[in-house]
Protein backbone atom coordinates (compact mmCIF):
# COMPACT_ATOMS: atom_id res chain seq x y z
CA UNK A 1 0.00 0.00 0.00
CA UNK A 2 2.94 2.32 0.69
CA UNK A 3 4.16 1.85 -2.91
CA UNK A 4 0.64 2.52 -4.24
CA UNK A 5 0.37 5.74 -2.19
CA UNK A 6 3.83 6.82 -3.34
CA UNK A 7 2.80 6.21 -6.96
CA UNK A 8 -0.35 8.33 -6.54
CA UNK A 9 1.67 11.17 -4.98
CA UNK A 10 4.23 10.91 -7.78
CA UNK A 11 1.47 11.00 -10.41
CA UNK A 12 -0.07 14.07 -8.75
CA UNK A 13 3.30 15.84 -8.70
CA UNK A 14 3.80 15.04 -12.38
CA UNK A 15 0.34 16.38 -13.19
CA UNK A 16 1.04 19.65 -11.34
CA UNK A 17 4.34 20.06 -13.21
CA UNK A 18 2.51 19.46 -16.50
CA UNK A 19 -0.35 21.88 -15.74
CA UNK A 20 1.99 24.65 -14.57
CA UNK A 21 4.04 24.37 -17.78
CA UNK A 22 7.28 23.15 -16.19
CA UNK A 23 7.51 20.10 -18.49
CA UNK A 24 6.59 22.21 -21.52
CA UNK A 25 9.46 24.59 -20.70
CA UNK A 26 12.04 21.82 -21.08
CA UNK A 27 14.02 21.66 -24.38
CA UNK A 28 11.81 18.92 -25.82
CA UNK A 29 12.73 19.58 -29.46
CA UNK A 30 16.05 17.87 -28.75
CA UNK A 31 14.28 14.66 -27.67
CA UNK A 32 13.18 11.77 -29.86
CA UNK A 33 10.82 8.79 -29.69
CA UNK A 34 8.52 8.35 -26.70
CA UNK A 35 10.14 11.13 -24.59
CA UNK A 36 9.40 13.66 -27.34
CA UNK A 37 5.83 12.34 -27.67
CA UNK A 38 5.36 12.72 -23.89
CA UNK A 39 6.71 16.27 -24.05
CA UNK A 40 4.23 17.16 -26.80
CA UNK A 41 1.34 15.67 -24.82
CA UNK A 42 2.45 17.70 -21.78
CA UNK A 43 2.26 20.88 -23.84
CA UNK A 44 -1.36 20.08 -24.71
CA UNK A 45 -2.33 19.82 -21.03
CA UNK A 46 -0.44 22.95 -19.92
CA UNK A 47 -2.59 25.78 -18.57
CA UNK A 48 -2.87 28.46 -21.24
CA UNK A 49 -1.88 31.25 -18.86
CA UNK A 50 1.17 29.27 -17.72
CA UNK A 51 2.67 29.51 -21.21
CA UNK A 52 3.14 33.27 -20.71
CA UNK A 53 5.35 32.78 -17.63
CA UNK A 54 9.12 32.38 -17.55
CA UNK A 55 10.46 28.92 -16.66
CA UNK A 56 11.54 30.05 -13.20
CA UNK A 57 8.05 31.44 -12.48
CA UNK A 58 6.47 28.18 -13.63
CA UNK A 59 8.69 26.23 -11.24
CA UNK A 60 7.84 28.55 -8.36
CA UNK A 61 4.08 28.20 -8.97
CA UNK A 62 4.31 24.42 -9.20
CA UNK A 63 6.32 24.20 -5.98
CA UNK A 64 3.80 26.37 -4.11
CA UNK A 65 1.05 23.94 -5.12
CA UNK A 66 3.09 20.86 -4.17
CA UNK A 67 4.11 22.05 -0.70
CA UNK A 68 7.17 22.55 1.55
CA UNK A 69 8.86 19.22 0.84
CA UNK A 70 9.07 20.10 -2.86
CA UNK A 71 10.64 23.44 -1.99
CA UNK A 72 13.36 21.50 -0.20
CA UNK A 73 13.67 19.08 -3.14
CA UNK A 74 14.08 21.99 -5.54
CA UNK A 75 16.69 23.65 -3.37
CA UNK A 76 18.58 20.37 -3.05
CA UNK A 77 18.54 19.77 -6.82
CA UNK A 78 19.88 23.30 -7.26
CA UNK A 79 23.07 21.96 -5.65
CA UNK A 80 23.26 19.21 -8.30
CA UNK A 81 23.74 20.84 -11.73
CA UNK A 82 25.26 17.53 -12.84
CA UNK A 83 21.80 15.98 -12.46
CA UNK A 84 19.39 18.72 -13.66
CA UNK A 85 21.69 20.81 -15.84
CA UNK A 86 23.14 24.25 -15.18
CA UNK A 87 20.17 26.27 -16.50
CA UNK A 88 17.62 24.32 -14.45
CA UNK A 89 19.88 24.49 -11.38
CA UNK A 90 19.96 28.29 -11.64
CA UNK A 91 16.15 28.39 -11.88
CA UNK A 92 15.81 26.11 -8.86
CA UNK A 93 18.25 28.24 -6.89
CA UNK A 94 15.83 31.16 -7.27
CA UNK A 95 13.03 29.30 -5.48
CA UNK A 96 11.95 31.42 -2.55
CA UNK A 97 12.00 29.44 0.70
CA UNK A 98 9.28 31.66 2.17
CA UNK A 99 6.23 29.91 3.57
CA UNK A 100 3.24 30.96 5.64
CA UNK A 101 3.96 31.23 9.34
CA UNK A 102 2.32 28.85 11.79
CA UNK A 103 0.73 30.04 15.06
CA UNK A 104 2.90 31.17 17.94
CA UNK A 105 1.06 28.73 20.27
CA UNK A 106 2.21 25.77 18.16
CA UNK A 107 5.79 27.03 18.30
CA UNK A 108 5.61 27.31 22.09
CA UNK A 109 4.22 23.77 22.34
CA UNK A 110 7.10 22.45 20.18
CA UNK A 111 9.70 24.28 22.31
CA UNK A 112 8.29 23.06 25.62
CA UNK A 113 8.01 19.47 24.34
CA UNK A 114 11.58 19.52 23.01
CA UNK A 115 13.25 21.13 26.04
CA UNK A 116 10.95 19.85 28.80
CA UNK A 117 10.57 23.29 30.36
CA UNK A 118 7.92 26.01 30.36
CA UNK A 119 8.36 28.86 27.92
CA UNK A 120 8.40 31.43 30.76
CA UNK A 121 11.32 29.60 32.38
CA UNK A 122 13.29 29.66 29.14
CA UNK A 123 12.71 33.19 27.82
CA UNK A 124 11.97 36.55 29.43
CA UNK A 125 9.81 37.29 26.38
CA UNK A 126 8.87 35.35 23.26
CA UNK A 127 7.63 37.23 20.20
CA UNK A 128 5.72 36.51 17.02
CA UNK A 129 7.49 34.86 14.04
CA UNK A 130 9.72 37.15 11.99
CA UNK A 131 10.49 34.71 9.13
CA UNK A 132 9.23 31.31 7.96
CA UNK A 133 10.77 28.73 5.63
CA UNK A 134 9.86 25.22 4.48
CA UNK A 135 11.26 23.42 7.53
CA UNK A 136 11.23 25.98 10.34
CA UNK A 137 10.39 29.52 11.33
CA UNK A 138 12.25 32.08 13.42
CA UNK A 139 10.99 34.08 16.43
CA UNK A 140 12.56 36.99 18.24
CA UNK A 141 12.93 36.47 21.99
CA UNK A 142 14.80 37.72 25.05
CA UNK A 143 16.81 35.84 27.67
CA UNK A 144 18.23 37.08 30.96
CA UNK A 145 21.72 35.99 31.99
CA UNK A 146 23.15 37.26 35.28
CA UNK A 147 20.55 40.02 35.35
CA UNK A 148 21.34 41.24 31.83
CA UNK A 149 18.69 40.88 29.08
CA UNK A 150 19.83 40.02 25.58
CA UNK A 151 17.95 39.43 22.34
CA UNK A 152 18.07 35.98 20.71
CA UNK A 153 16.75 34.29 17.58
CA UNK A 154 14.71 31.12 18.15
CA UNK A 155 14.33 28.68 15.26
CA UNK A 156 11.44 26.20 15.62
CA UNK A 157 10.64 23.16 13.45
CA UNK A 158 7.37 23.38 11.50
CA UNK A 159 4.72 21.01 12.96
CA UNK A 160 4.16 17.85 10.88
CA UNK A 161 6.93 18.65 8.41
CA UNK A 162 8.84 15.41 9.09
CA UNK A 163 5.83 13.19 8.40
CA UNK A 164 4.94 15.11 5.22
CA UNK A 165 8.48 15.10 3.92
CA UNK A 166 9.11 11.39 4.45
CA UNK A 167 5.80 10.56 2.77
CA UNK A 168 6.92 12.52 -0.28
CA UNK A 169 10.36 10.95 0.01
CA UNK A 170 8.81 7.57 -0.87
CA UNK A 171 7.71 9.12 -4.17
CA UNK A 172 11.20 10.47 -4.81
CA UNK A 173 12.71 7.00 -4.29
CA UNK A 174 10.12 5.44 -6.58
CA UNK A 175 10.94 7.96 -9.33
CA UNK A 176 14.70 7.36 -8.86
CA UNK A 177 14.32 3.57 -9.11
CA UNK A 178 12.16 3.87 -12.24
CA UNK A 179 14.69 6.25 -13.77
CA UNK A 180 17.59 3.87 -13.14
CA UNK A 181 15.61 0.93 -14.49
CA UNK A 182 14.23 2.48 -17.68
CA UNK A 183 16.81 5.20 -18.53
CA UNK A 184 20.22 3.45 -18.57
CA UNK A 185 22.06 6.65 -19.57
CA UNK A 186 21.08 8.22 -16.23
CA UNK A 187 22.75 5.54 -14.11
CA UNK A 188 26.07 7.39 -14.18
CA UNK A 189 24.34 10.15 -12.19
CA UNK A 190 23.19 7.63 -9.55
CA UNK A 191 19.64 8.94 -9.03
CA UNK A 192 18.93 6.55 -6.14
CA UNK A 193 22.11 7.66 -4.40
CA UNK A 194 21.16 11.29 -5.00
CA UNK A 195 17.80 10.64 -3.35
CA UNK A 196 19.52 8.96 -0.41
CA UNK A 197 21.72 12.04 -0.06
CA UNK A 198 18.61 14.24 -0.04
CA UNK A 199 17.06 12.04 2.66
CA UNK A 200 20.19 12.17 4.81
CA UNK A 201 20.66 15.93 4.30
CA UNK A 202 17.08 16.64 5.30
CA UNK A 203 17.25 14.39 8.37
CA UNK A 204 20.23 16.42 9.52
CA UNK A 205 18.49 19.71 8.71
CA UNK A 206 15.39 18.64 10.67
CA UNK A 207 17.43 17.99 13.82
CA UNK A 208 18.33 21.47 14.98
CA UNK A 209 20.91 20.11 17.41
CA UNK A 210 23.02 19.15 14.39
CA UNK A 211 22.74 22.63 12.87
CA UNK A 212 23.81 24.01 16.25
CA UNK A 213 26.81 21.66 16.22
CA UNK A 214 27.74 22.87 12.71
CA UNK A 215 27.55 26.50 13.87
CA UNK A 216 29.73 25.63 16.85
CA UNK A 217 32.33 23.85 14.67
CA UNK A 218 32.50 26.66 12.12
CA UNK A 219 32.70 29.15 15.00
CA UNK A 220 35.72 27.34 16.47
CA UNK A 221 37.41 27.14 13.06
CA UNK A 222 37.01 30.89 12.47
CA UNK A 223 37.52 32.24 16.00
CA UNK A 224 40.89 33.76 15.07
CA UNK A 225 39.79 35.00 11.62
CA UNK A 226 39.07 38.66 11.12
CA UNK A 227 36.00 39.78 9.20
CA UNK A 228 33.93 36.57 9.43
CA UNK A 229 31.96 34.80 12.14
CA UNK A 230 28.76 32.85 12.85
CA UNK A 231 26.14 33.36 15.62
CA UNK A 232 26.87 31.97 19.08
CA UNK A 233 24.61 29.03 20.04
CA UNK A 234 22.68 29.00 23.33
CA UNK A 235 22.98 25.27 24.09
CA UNK A 236 20.78 25.49 27.22
CA UNK A 237 17.82 26.46 25.01
CA UNK A 238 18.57 24.20 22.05
CA UNK A 239 17.05 20.78 21.31
CA UNK A 240 15.85 18.59 18.47
CA UNK A 241 13.02 20.97 17.50
CA UNK A 242 14.40 24.31 18.68
CA UNK A 243 17.64 26.25 18.15
CA UNK A 244 18.37 29.40 20.15
CA UNK A 245 21.24 31.61 19.03
CA UNK A 246 22.57 35.13 19.18
CA UNK A 247 20.46 37.74 17.42
CA UNK A 248 22.39 39.39 14.56
CA UNK A 249 22.06 43.13 13.99
CA UNK A 250 23.37 43.93 10.54
CA UNK A 251 22.51 44.65 6.92
CA UNK A 252 21.62 41.70 4.70
CA UNK A 253 24.07 41.26 1.84
CA UNK A 254 21.27 41.36 -0.73
CA UNK A 255 20.54 44.96 0.33
CA UNK A 256 23.24 46.69 -1.77
CA UNK A 257 21.77 50.14 -1.22
CA UNK A 258 21.62 49.54 2.53
CA UNK A 259 25.27 48.45 2.62
CA UNK A 260 26.33 51.54 0.71
CA UNK A 261 24.22 53.79 2.95
CA UNK A 262 25.87 52.27 6.03
CA UNK A 263 29.26 53.30 4.63
CA UNK A 264 30.62 49.82 3.92
CA UNK A 265 33.39 49.22 1.36
CA UNK A 266 31.63 46.85 -1.05
CA UNK A 267 34.86 45.78 -2.77
CA UNK A 268 36.44 44.88 0.56
CA UNK A 269 33.36 42.86 1.57
CA UNK A 270 33.46 40.95 -1.76
CA UNK A 271 37.14 40.09 -1.27
CA UNK A 272 36.56 39.09 2.36
CA UNK A 273 33.67 36.81 1.37
CA UNK A 274 35.66 34.87 -1.25
CA UNK A 275 38.79 34.57 0.88
CA UNK A 276 36.77 33.41 3.88
CA UNK A 277 35.00 30.75 1.82
CA UNK A 278 38.26 29.43 0.31
CA UNK A 279 39.94 29.49 3.71
CA UNK A 280 37.18 27.38 5.24
CA UNK A 281 37.28 24.99 2.27
CA UNK A 282 41.05 24.48 1.94
CA UNK A 283 42.25 25.02 5.50
CA UNK A 284 39.40 23.43 7.47
CA UNK A 285 37.67 21.16 4.94
CA UNK A 286 34.32 22.37 6.32
CA UNK A 287 32.29 25.13 4.67
CA UNK A 288 28.86 26.78 4.74
CA UNK A 289 27.12 25.35 1.66
CA UNK A 290 24.15 27.74 1.52
CA UNK A 291 25.83 31.14 1.32
CA UNK A 292 23.19 33.00 -0.66
CA UNK A 293 22.94 36.72 0.20
CA UNK A 294 19.83 36.21 2.34
CA UNK A 295 21.93 34.15 4.77
CA UNK A 296 24.74 36.72 5.02
CA UNK A 297 24.72 39.84 7.23
CA UNK A 298 27.28 42.64 7.46
CA UNK A 299 27.79 44.18 10.89
CA UNK A 300 28.69 47.80 11.53
CA UNK A 301 32.45 47.07 11.56
CA UNK A 302 32.27 45.19 8.23
CA UNK A 303 32.32 41.69 9.70
CA UNK A 304 30.37 39.12 7.67
CA UNK A 305 28.05 36.92 9.74
CA UNK A 306 26.70 33.73 8.12
CA UNK A 307 23.45 32.23 9.45
CA UNK A 308 21.26 29.20 8.61
CA UNK A 309 23.88 26.43 8.55
CA UNK A 310 21.42 23.64 7.74
CA UNK A 311 23.54 22.62 4.73
CA UNK A 312 27.30 22.24 5.21
CA UNK A 313 29.98 20.72 2.99
CA UNK A 314 33.07 18.71 3.90
CA UNK A 315 36.21 17.95 1.91
CA UNK A 316 38.80 15.39 2.95
CA UNK A 317 42.50 16.06 2.59
CA UNK A 318 42.59 14.29 -0.78
CA UNK A 319 39.74 16.42 -2.13
CA UNK A 320 41.34 19.62 -0.85
CA UNK A 321 44.62 18.73 -2.53
CA UNK A 322 42.68 17.88 -5.69
CA UNK A 323 40.98 21.30 -5.68
CA UNK A 324 44.18 23.25 -4.96
CA UNK A 325 46.22 21.45 -7.62
CA UNK A 326 43.49 21.97 -10.22
CA UNK A 327 43.33 25.71 -9.51
CA UNK A 328 47.13 26.02 -9.48
CA UNK A 329 47.45 23.93 -12.67
CA UNK A 330 45.08 26.22 -14.53
CA UNK A 331 46.90 29.30 -13.27
CA UNK A 332 50.31 28.06 -14.56
CA UNK A 333 48.74 26.28 -17.61
CA UNK A 334 50.06 22.85 -16.56
CA UNK A 335 47.18 20.86 -18.06
CA UNK A 336 49.05 17.56 -17.94
CA UNK A 337 49.32 17.90 -14.16
CA UNK A 338 45.63 18.78 -13.85
CA UNK A 339 44.80 15.60 -15.76
CA UNK A 340 47.17 13.49 -13.66
CA UNK A 341 45.53 14.76 -10.46
CA UNK A 342 42.17 13.41 -11.66
CA UNK A 343 43.67 9.98 -12.27
CA UNK A 344 45.67 9.94 -9.03
CA UNK A 345 42.52 10.77 -7.08
CA UNK A 346 40.72 7.88 -8.77
CA UNK A 347 38.04 10.15 -10.22
CA UNK A 348 38.62 9.11 -13.85
CA UNK A 349 38.75 5.36 -14.70
CA UNK A 350 42.21 4.05 -15.58
CA UNK A 351 41.15 2.75 -19.00
CA UNK A 352 41.20 6.32 -20.30
CA UNK A 353 44.32 8.02 -21.61
CA UNK A 354 45.87 10.73 -19.43
CA UNK A 355 47.16 12.71 -22.40
CA UNK A 356 43.76 12.65 -24.10
CA UNK A 357 42.19 13.94 -20.89
CA UNK A 358 44.88 16.66 -20.69
CA UNK A 359 43.90 17.69 -24.23
CA UNK A 360 40.28 18.12 -23.09
CA UNK A 361 41.47 20.16 -20.09
CA UNK A 362 43.50 22.39 -22.41
CA UNK A 363 40.33 23.12 -24.41
CA UNK A 364 38.93 24.68 -21.22
CA UNK A 365 42.05 26.47 -20.01
CA UNK A 366 43.37 28.15 -23.13
CA UNK A 367 40.25 30.26 -23.91
CA UNK A 368 40.23 31.44 -20.30
CA UNK A 369 43.84 32.64 -20.51
CA UNK A 370 42.89 34.82 -23.44
CA UNK A 371 40.52 36.86 -21.27
CA UNK A 372 41.09 39.62 -18.75
CA UNK A 373 41.22 38.52 -15.13
CA UNK A 374 38.00 40.37 -14.31
CA UNK A 375 35.99 38.25 -16.73
CA UNK A 376 37.36 34.85 -15.70
CA UNK A 377 34.91 32.97 -13.50
CA UNK A 378 36.33 30.23 -11.31
CA UNK A 379 32.84 28.84 -10.92
CA UNK A 380 32.43 28.69 -14.71
CA UNK A 381 35.79 26.95 -14.97
CA UNK A 382 34.68 24.23 -12.56
CA UNK A 383 31.37 23.88 -14.41
CA UNK A 384 33.18 23.35 -17.73
CA UNK A 385 35.59 20.96 -16.05
CA UNK A 386 32.78 18.76 -14.75
CA UNK A 387 31.17 18.78 -18.21
CA UNK A 388 34.40 17.47 -19.74
CA UNK A 389 34.79 14.76 -17.09
CA UNK A 390 31.43 13.34 -18.19
CA UNK A 391 33.08 12.41 -21.51
CA UNK A 392 35.64 10.39 -19.56
CA UNK A 393 33.14 8.50 -17.37
CA UNK A 394 33.95 10.39 -14.18
CA UNK A 395 31.29 9.30 -11.68
CA UNK A 396 29.40 11.96 -9.75
CA UNK A 397 31.32 13.23 -6.69
CA UNK A 398 28.75 14.71 -4.33
CA UNK A 399 31.24 16.71 -2.28
CA UNK A 400 32.78 18.33 -5.37
CA UNK A 401 29.41 19.19 -6.93
CA UNK A 402 28.28 20.82 -3.66
CA UNK A 403 31.53 22.79 -3.67
CA UNK A 404 30.92 23.86 -7.27
CA UNK A 405 27.38 25.02 -6.47
CA UNK A 406 28.53 26.99 -3.43
CA UNK A 407 31.36 28.59 -5.38
CA UNK A 408 28.91 29.66 -8.09
CA UNK A 409 26.71 31.33 -5.45
CA UNK A 410 29.56 32.97 -3.52
CA UNK A 411 31.24 34.30 -6.65
CA UNK A 412 27.88 35.62 -7.86
CA UNK A 413 27.37 37.48 -4.57
CA UNK A 414 30.87 38.95 -4.82
CA UNK A 415 30.21 40.19 -8.37
CA UNK A 416 26.96 41.90 -7.31
CA UNK A 417 29.03 43.82 -4.75
CA UNK A 418 31.89 44.51 -7.17
CA UNK A 419 31.11 44.08 -10.92
CA UNK A 420 34.85 44.27 -11.74
CA UNK A 421 35.71 41.62 -9.16
CA UNK A 422 39.01 39.80 -9.90
CA UNK A 423 38.45 36.26 -8.65
CA UNK A 424 41.98 35.01 -9.33
CA UNK A 425 43.83 37.93 -7.74
CA UNK A 426 41.58 37.80 -4.66
CA UNK A 427 41.87 34.04 -4.14
CA UNK A 428 45.61 33.80 -4.90
CA UNK A 429 46.86 34.54 -1.34
CA UNK A 430 44.67 31.81 0.18
CA UNK A 431 45.35 29.20 -2.53
CA UNK A 432 49.11 29.84 -2.70
CA UNK A 433 49.42 29.74 1.11
CA UNK A 434 47.62 26.40 1.23
CA UNK A 435 49.77 24.98 -1.60
CA UNK A 436 52.97 26.13 0.13
CA UNK A 437 51.86 24.55 3.38
CA UNK A 438 50.55 21.28 1.96
CA UNK A 439 52.32 20.59 -1.35
CA UNK A 440 55.75 22.03 -0.52
CA UNK A 441 58.38 20.91 2.05
CA UNK A 442 56.01 21.56 4.97
CA UNK A 443 53.40 19.42 3.28
CA UNK A 444 55.88 16.59 2.78
CA UNK A 445 56.80 16.67 6.46
CA UNK A 446 53.11 16.61 7.40
CA UNK A 447 52.52 13.64 5.05
CA UNK A 448 55.50 11.81 6.57
CA UNK A 449 54.12 12.46 10.06
CA UNK A 450 50.70 11.12 9.02
CA UNK A 451 52.34 8.07 7.43
CA UNK A 452 54.27 7.38 10.66
CA UNK A 453 51.07 7.54 12.70
CA UNK A 454 49.37 5.18 10.24
CA UNK A 455 52.25 2.68 10.57
CA UNK A 456 52.06 2.81 14.37
CA UNK A 457 48.28 2.24 14.22
CA UNK A 458 48.82 -0.67 11.80
CA UNK A 459 51.41 -2.23 14.11
CA UNK A 460 48.96 -2.06 17.03
CA UNK A 461 46.32 -3.83 14.95
CA UNK A 462 48.72 -6.51 13.63
CA UNK A 463 47.65 -9.35 16.01
CA UNK A 464 43.97 -8.80 15.19
CA UNK A 465 44.75 -8.64 11.44
CA UNK A 466 46.68 -11.93 11.62
CA UNK A 467 43.74 -13.62 13.39
CA UNK A 468 41.27 -12.29 10.79
CA UNK A 469 43.52 -13.46 7.93
CA UNK A 470 43.68 -16.94 9.42
CA UNK A 471 39.87 -17.12 9.73
CA UNK A 472 39.44 -15.84 6.16
CA UNK A 473 41.87 -18.48 4.88
CA UNK A 474 39.86 -21.24 6.54
CA UNK A 475 36.60 -19.88 5.08
CA UNK A 476 38.11 -19.77 1.57
CA UNK A 477 39.32 -23.37 1.90
CA UNK A 478 35.82 -24.49 2.94
CA UNK A 479 34.28 -22.52 0.07
CA UNK A 480 36.67 -24.12 -2.44
CA UNK A 481 35.85 -27.56 -1.10
CA UNK A 482 32.05 -27.24 -0.69
CA UNK A 483 31.10 -24.29 -2.93
CA UNK A 484 29.21 -21.08 -1.97
CA UNK A 485 26.06 -21.88 -0.02
CA UNK A 486 23.25 -19.78 1.44
CA UNK A 487 21.40 -20.87 4.53
CA UNK A 488 17.66 -21.42 4.16
CA UNK A 489 16.67 -18.16 5.83
CA UNK A 490 18.93 -16.10 3.51
CA UNK A 491 17.56 -17.83 0.39
CA UNK A 492 13.97 -17.15 1.49
CA UNK A 493 14.76 -13.49 2.24
CA UNK A 494 16.32 -13.00 -1.22
CA UNK A 495 13.27 -14.55 -2.86
CA UNK A 496 10.86 -12.34 -0.92
CA UNK A 497 12.86 -9.20 -1.73
CA UNK A 498 12.93 -9.98 -5.45
CA UNK A 499 9.20 -10.72 -5.53
CA UNK A 500 8.37 -7.55 -3.61
CA UNK A 501 10.56 -5.38 -5.85
CA UNK A 502 9.00 -6.76 -9.05
CA UNK A 503 5.45 -6.49 -7.71
CA UNK A 504 5.95 -2.93 -6.41
CA UNK A 505 7.36 -1.75 -9.71
CA UNK A 506 4.45 -3.20 -11.69
CA UNK A 507 1.86 -1.81 -9.28
CA UNK A 508 3.46 1.66 -9.44
CA UNK A 509 3.47 1.71 -13.24
CA UNK A 510 -0.19 0.60 -13.42
CA UNK A 511 -1.25 3.20 -10.87
CA UNK A 512 0.53 6.00 -12.74
CA UNK A 513 -0.94 4.84 -16.07
CA UNK A 514 -4.50 4.62 -14.69
CA UNK A 515 -4.16 8.03 -13.01
CA UNK A 516 -3.07 9.68 -16.26
CA UNK A 517 -5.93 7.98 -18.17
CA UNK A 518 -8.42 9.23 -15.56
CA UNK A 519 -7.04 12.79 -15.74
CA UNK A 520 -7.19 12.77 -19.54
CA UNK A 521 -10.78 11.46 -19.45
CA UNK A 522 -11.82 14.23 -17.00
CA UNK A 523 -10.36 16.87 -19.28
CA UNK A 524 -12.04 15.61 -22.44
Amino acid sequence: MSSVAAAFRLARAGWVLVREGVVAALPGEELSGMPKFGWRVARLFTRRRALSYQRGDRLARAVVRLGPSYVKLGQFLATRPDVVGNDMALDLALLQDKMHTFPKAEAIHAIEASLGRRIDDLYASFGEPVAAASIAQVHSAEVVREGVASRVAVKVIRPGVRRRFFQDLESYFLAAHLQEKYIPSSRRLRPVEVTQTLAQTTRIEMDLRLEAAALSELGENTKDDTGFRVPVVDWERTGRDVLTMEWIDGVKMNDIAGLAAAGHDLKAIAANLIQSFLRHTLRDGFFHADMHPGNLFVEADGTIVAVDLGIAGRLGKKERRFLAEILYGFIVRDYQRVAEVHFEAGYVPRQHNVSAFAQAIRAIGEPIHGQSAETISMAKLLTLLFEVTELFDMATRTELVLLQKTMVVVEGVARTLDPAFNMWKTSEPVVSDWIAGNLGPRGMLADARDAGRALVSLARQAPDLVARTERLSREIDLMAENGLRFDEATARAIGRAEARHTRSGRVALWVIALTLIYIAWKLL
